[in-house]
């Protein structure tokens, strides 16, 4: 079993920066990727960006590319985005996600059947 609490979204305006983090508990934190998600509203959730176990890997969606950063603290068990250079297109709720079963490839993390733990999310909404 594994738990994750999303931490870290808010109000802020267009160009500002906020900084995620998904707490995790349960199950050894290091042997597992984890994920962010993000859903708009009417839209359906789409990925964001990846991070395998030893932060070896990790893949951004196009659309964050050069924005977004993910790492991991493997002693805080804690996984971090930082969201940089906000866009109202970026408004939406951010969820993270544990990946504990096999996954193959990587490029399997851009996709959510990959992942079987979720968190609750939080929500980022960024201001024009």
């Amino acid at each position: 079993q594994v738990q994750l609490v999303e931490s870290g979204g808010g109000l802020v305006q267009a160009g500002g920066s906020l900084r995620l983090s998904c707490a995790a508990s349960g199950r050894t934190f290091s042997s597992y990727a984890v994920g962010w998600f993000r859903q708009a509203p009417g839209k359906e959730r789409e990925f964001v960006a990846a991070i395998t176990w030893d932060s070896v890997r990790t893949s951004d969606a196009d659309a964050v590319k050069g924005r977004f950063t993910i790492s991991r603290d493997n002693a805080k068990n804690t996984v971090y985005l930082e969201t940089n250079s906000l866009k109202p297109e970026d408004t939406a709720v951010y969820y993270c996600a544990a990946a504990t079963r096999p996954y193959g490839s990587t490029w399997r993390l851009a996709q959510s059947s990959a992942y079987d733990y979720w968190g609750q999310g939080t929500q980022v909404t960024v201001s024009s």
